[in-house]
């Protein structure tokens, strides 16, 4: 039985609520239930770990029965394991739910398995709705669940030419103002932000995610790597998250330590050696280039040494996605390698 276009409308609202919950060791999850005719009986979502999942968070607001014959939308398929919560595959068996849609397999290999054991209960089970944006928005759990570190975004802006600076070093301003408003929205998206000794000592960044001269509501917890110190009276230190320290350049370790704290996406801007540091050690999991139509020459390249000896050895990517912005232009950018490249191409 196909999706409906009432199933589609509420997995979009799913997906809203979901977004409402907390980033973590838990993934941002959704959930409606429907009435056979399609009225919306209940909506949940995951309000952080230890709370009720998004699909028994729905379940609570009704009366018992309630839900007998109803529809469970879910942006993540039900869980069937037990951990703090019990398996949420069994609670909508027990409550009656007769159908559920979910839009992404859950890869855990624990948790994984709520949509088989449904079936086996009699449940009609769809998957895959709208599985483009729900892994859009938990792509930092999911990469935590497939490699055990965060999902790490590696972001540079170059001249044309490929350049991050001129002659003298001097980079302020190569792109212009919608380019740099791009970055700070998707700052804020991130978990954490990742710079090099190199870059706090040269630009005393605030490491912020600001719309014009104030804050944005979320703020990405600062990450300086590198084993010069950094001055006490750096702007990183007024930064509303303590930042972190790493005296260390294996960045295994660093992202190892990152994932331990429960932090699950990364924001990669140090310049060009952090940057190619990441990406020679596999850690990119995600590349944005803010591309400038000016050129300057020289030897300052936006990136530098990230062992391509030979061009078979190049690192390929699969561009997601173009986005204009101003007279600058975005490249998105996954590894051609990664699974989820296979299915994608240009926009």
């Amino acid at each position: 039985m196909a999706v409906n276009g009432t199933e589609r409308e509420a997995m979009s609202r799913a997906l809203e609520l979901a977004a409402r919950g907390p980033r973590g060791v838990n993934p941002q999850v959704g959930a409606l239930i429907l009435s056979p005719d399609g009225e919306v009986l209940a909506e949940g979502w995951h309000h952080g770990a230890g709370t009720p999942h998004a699909e028994v968070d729905a379940l609570s607001k009704l009366a018992p029965g309630a839900a007998r014959g109803a529809t469970a939308v879910v942006t993540l398929e039900p869980c069937n394991h037990t951990g703090r919560t019990g398996p949420c595959a069994v609670a909508l068996i027990e409550a009656g739910v007769s159908r559920v849609v979910y839009a992404l397999d859950d890869p855990g290999v624990a948790s994984g398995g709520g949509a088989e054991r449904l079936r086996a209960a009699g449940v009609s089970v769809e998957s895959g709705e709208q599985a483009d944006a729900a892994h859009a928005l938990i792509d930092g759990w999911l990469t935590a669940q497939r490699l055990g570190r965060p999902h790490i975004t590696v972001k540079w802006a170059q001249s044309l030419d490929g350049r991050a600076a001129a002659a003298d070093g001097s980079s302020q301003w190569i792109t212009g103002p919608a380019a740099r408003a791009d970055v700070h929205l998707r700052r804020a998206q991130a978990d954490a932000i990742a710079v090099g000794t190199g870059t706090v000592l040269a630009d005393d960044p605030a490491l912020t995610a600001r719309d014009g001269d104030a804050l944005l509501p979320n703020q990405p917890i600062p990450v300086v790597i590198g084993a010069r110190p950094t001055p006490t009276d750096a702007a990183v230190h007024r930064h509303p998250h303590p930042p972190l320290f790493y005296d260390t350049h294996d960045l295994h370790a660093v992202t190892a330590d990152l994932h331990a704290r429960g932090i699950q996406s990364v924001f990669v801007e140090g310049g060009p050696t952090l940057a190619s540091a990441f990406i020679a050690a596999g850690l990119a999991d995600r590349v944005l280039a803010y591309i400038a139509p000016v050129l300057l020459g020289g030897d300052r390249l936006a990136l530098t040494d990230i062992g391509v000896a030979s061009i078979d050895q190049a690192r390929r990517l699969t561009v997601t996605e173009w986005l204009p912005l101003g007279p600058d232009l975005l490249a998105i950018a996954r590894p051609a390698d990664d699974p989820l490249s296979q299915n994608e191409g240009t926009d």
